[in-house]
């Protein structure tokens, strides 16, 4: 049993090594050079000397391989240079001894810079895969469906490789009715998910007690009051410290949308009929989420309509605020308008890729969307 889980791990290592390694297409042109040095030394004149070509097959190699790759084909280039030496009954020579010399030094420096890099890609890799399993934990991929509702979202962080920053959205489902979040929090980054989590959890407490829309943001309002002055380091950072939230209910059977805008840009409503876009703005918004306890806010919630085909857009200032080279804000009501009768993943993919066209690909700010559409059929608990 130990050989046969012995021979399992070399050949599960010769994969993973097969896999990392460069296409052998990569190799020909070097091994080429490497062959071709030694034996095109012996019809050269002896003022004609291709040493040198071998410090290139090393570093072409050095590009795409690893440090064992790199270290086999230097040793071959230093083997073919000795022989080519040989044939030529000049390895002794100064010229050669220098050649030589400089070859095995820069083999064995390519070889520790290919160390570093792949031990940068693995970092880089673990940083990765801890980010994605914080993202899946805290910011949840939102379900296809909820209800008589199809959704659609998209995030992507400011920061690189960051799979969750300042922006977050949510879904709940309750007993007749569908609830979204989308919010905010100060600040953006990989530094502002200690908030994001705080967010999406009073969110979810909240839901599960199946209270009226304008308890459940009080009951946010406190949670979130509290565990943002937990994470802070004083008063004054915990006074800094609030998150923008849109928290939408939508009832399977009434063709209403009711709405709770705390400091947050207002969702767009994309009519079925005409495709025109509407800014849900509400009459009586509330301060950001841990700022009520200033103003003693009372949530009243807003009430629109949204019929069956009718598509919901929540989304952060990511895009809203996003510019182009001339600093001029991305006209949101406007795009997507022309993409108002599409699917909500087709109409999230058009607008995400008008943004970074736009943008040029700068986008410097968490950005989150979400589309929603109730599409009449049975609700799914």
């Amino acid at each position: 049993m130990s050989a046969v889980i012995g021979i399992r791990s070399v050949a599960e290592g010769l994969k993973a090594w097969l896999r990392a390694a460069p296409h052998p297409m990569w190799l020909l042109g070097p091994l080429a050079v490497i062959v071709a040095v030694p034996v095109a030394d012996g019809f050269l004149p002896p003022d004609i000397h291709l040493a040198h070509v071998l410090d290139v097959a090393v570093a072409v190699v050095a590009l795409g391989a690893g440090p064992r790759l790199t270290a086999l084909i230097g040793s071959l280039s230093v083997l073919a240079l000795i022989m080519a030496g040989a044939e030529r009954r000049i390895l002794g020579t100064e010229s050669v001894v220098v050649e030589l010399g400089t070859l095995v030094a820069l083999c064995a420096f390519l070889v520790f810079f290919t160390h570093l890099r792949d031990r940068g890609r693995q970092k880089l890799v673990q940083v990765r895969s801890i980010s994605d399993a914080t993202q899946r934990v805290v910011l949840r991929p939102l379900p296809e469906r909820a209800g008589p509702v199809e959704l659609a979202s998209r995030y992507r962080g400011a920061e690189a490789d960051a799979c969750i920053g300042g922006d977050l959205y949510a879904v709940a489902r309750i007993s007749g009715s569908t609830r979204l979040l989308i919010g905010d929090v100060r600040g953006k980054g990989l530094a502002s998910i200690s908030d994001t989590a705080v967010v999406l959890g009073a969110f979810r407490a909240a839901s599960h007690r199946q209270i009226p829309l304008p308890q459940l943001v009080g009951h946010m309002e406190d949670a979130i009051r509290w565990g943002l002055a937990e994470f802070s380091r004083s008063e004054d950072d915990a006074a800094e410290r609030f998150v923008t939230a849109a928290i939408v209910d939508i009832p399977d059977n009434e063709p209403v949308v009711h709405l709770v805008s705390c400091g947050h840009p207002p969702p767009l409503l994309l009519h079925r009929d005409t495709r025109a876009a509407t800014a849900l703005v509400v009459p009586e918004p509330a301060p950001p989420l841990g700022l009520g306890a200033i103003s003693g806010s009372l949530y009243l919630p807003a009430t629109f309509p949204f019929g069956e085909g009718d598509r919901l857009m929540l989304y952060t200032d990511g895009v809203s605020e996003a510019r182009d080279r001339s600093g001029v804000f991305y006209p949101l009501t406007e795009r997507v308008t022309r993409w108002a009768d599409q699917e909500p993943e087709t109409l999230l993919h058009r607008v995400v890729t008008d943004l970074q066209e736009y943008t040029d690909g700068h986008l410097d700010d968490d950005m989150a969307i979400v589309v929603a559409r109730r599409d009449g059929k049975a609700a799914v608990a």
